[in-house]
């Protein structure tokens, strides 16, 4: 199931908006939206797993065996 959103955008990014789905880069504006999102969300999971990787570097992390050396 769907939910719709409705969101304010200043005339600058409509502008974006409504010229990359005219453009074809996008089949609407939805569409737009949601690769935005979704873009959002890898960009969120690259930032945790690089902060893990720093932590590591710095000795704070530990290698697992198995899934025993979770607990």
């Amino acid at each position: 199931m769907r939910n719709i959103i409705n969101i304010s955008l200043p005339q600058e990014l409509t502008k974006e908006v409504e010229t990359a789905v005219r453009s074809g880069q996008y089949a609407s504006k939805s569409e737009f939206f949601r690769d935005l999102l979704r873009l959002w969300k890898e960009q969120k999971l690259l930032d945790e797993i690089m902060g893990s990787e720093k932590e590591f570097v710095a000795g704070k992390g530990r290698t697992l065996r198995s899934l025993k050396d979770l607990r």
